[in-house]
């Protein structure tokens, strides 16, 4: 079984790094504007194409921050450490980073508000042996969670290249995980940020603050006209000023694409 499962991770990670990679001048245009020396990467599910800019810092890895979010909960709810997304996780009446975490809340609310101290009870709940092996399975990033089964998105040692969560994700929307079907939708249905005619975009935020300068994210999929695309941005974070630049930047590359 060992033997099989490390062939599949092979199996996947050559899939990934089989992918064309093509630099799209009107995403680069974007960042230069900008003036933030980040990265955006789009993959059409289904295709054999990466597009987006600065191919170098797309396939580096970075800490995952909040968008590991999204697995935690897939992991959560395939353990049994959480019943379903509404579960209540009671607040613990202590003073919180965020006004907006200071109350009871499930998951659902707690992936909006990117509540930590929600994620990090989930965690504990999960265990680090079962933590590790999800993580494995996922072939999420690095795979590597180190002993601190509350910290390891957030100080290391977990690390994702932003390429790396366009396949997540890519397998996430098939429902191609190895977690029960019923779990990925649900997942997929509390990632939901916005939808207009022909379109629907999901996705997830994140910013590590363990190494300067700090790590922002955006990750997600957009679904419009029949076509799915998940995609992924990271950045550079010097300070609260640079985080509405995440899903600024984002949207502006999906426009520049031709999408939205």
């Amino acid at each position: 079984m060992m033997r099989w499962l490390c062939a599949a991770l092979l199996w996947m990670g050559g899939q990934a790094s089989a992918l064309e990679w093509l630099d799209k001048p009107a995403v680069a245009k974007v960042f230069e504007d900008a003036g933030v020396h980040g990265t955006f990467v789009l993959h059409e599910v289904g295709s054999e194409q990466l597009l987006g800019y600065n191919r170098q810092r797309a396939e580096t890895r970075y800490l995952p921050a909040s968008t590991f979010k999204i697995p935690n909960t897939l992991i959560g709810l395939s353990t049994g450490a959480v019943s379903s997304v509404d579960e209540v996780f009671p607040y613990d009446g202590q003073p919180k980073f965020l006004n907006t975490w200071e109350h009871d809340m499930g998951l659902r609310e707690a992936l909006k508000v990117s509540n930590v101290a929600v994620y990090q009870e989930l965690a504990r709940r999960v265990g680090l042996s079962k933590m590790r092996s999800q993580v494995t399975a996922l072939d999420y990033g690095n795979a590597e969670i180190g002993e601190q089964v509350d910290q390891f998105w957030l100080k290391g040692p977990l690390a994702i290249s932003a390429v790396e969560q366009t396949q997540f994700l890519a397998r996430l929307v098939q429902g191609q995980l190895p977690i029960a079907e019923d779990i990925q939708v649900s997942v997929r249905e509390i990632c939901l940020l916005e939808e207009e005619d022909g379109w629907r975009l999901y996705g997830k935020t994140g910013w590590g603050t363990a190494l300067k300068p700090g790590i922002g994210w955006w990750v997600g999929w957009l679904e419009q006209e029949g076509r799915v695309y998940s995609f992924a941005l990271n950045m550079p974070m010097n300070d609260v000023q640079d985080a509405g630049k995440r899903v600024e930047l984002g949207k502006a590359s999906l426009k520049a694409l031709g999408l939205l």
